[in-house]
This record gives structure tokens, sequence and C-alpha cells, in this order.
């Protein structure tokens, strides 16, 4: 999933940092409701790390039943504190 295109379809566009508090809180609740009805594995990925990035993301062991996918989560996220500390 490419990032302009997620942020452009949950947010109307690709400029967060142009989005209102509200528009920004409608669009990350539209991606936790997509999050919870998707059944495609890589779109979830993507819907959590996007949250992820957000600072919104639920607990991974909430969303990921899949213990690969759980751990795929939480290395992500290990790996974005480590990168957000450097």
């Amino acid at each position: 999933m490419d990032l302009d295109d997620l942020l452009i379809r949950y947010f109307g566009t690709a400029d967060l940092d142009a989005l209102a508090p509200e528009a920004l809180a409608d669009g990350k609740e539209r991606i936790r409701v997509a999050l919870g009805t998707d059944r495609d594995a890589g779109r979830r990925f993507a819907l959590w790390a996007l949250l992820h990035a957000l600072g919104d993301a639920p607990d991974p062991a909430a969303v990921f039943k899949n213990p690969a996918e759980r751990r795929a989560a939480e290395d992500y996220a290990r790996a974005a504190e480590r990168l957000e500390r450097e």
C-alpha cells in the first residue's frame, strides 16, 4: 500500500499538517474501522503501521491473532521506537 494513497483515502489529503484536529481524529477513526473489518493481513498491517506512525495504534496482541503477524508488528514498533530515540 502506498502511504500517500492511504493518507488521501482516510484523511482526504497527503498533507496531515494541513488538517484540523477534528479531521485528523476522524481519519484515525476511519482507519481503526478499516483495521477491524479488513481480513487481508498485508492491508491490516499497513493500517496498523499507519496508526502507529500517528501515535494511535492499538496493542499488537489485540489486533493480530496470528503469532507471526503479531511478532512482525511488535518488531516494527521496537524498530520505530529505536529510530525515534536516535
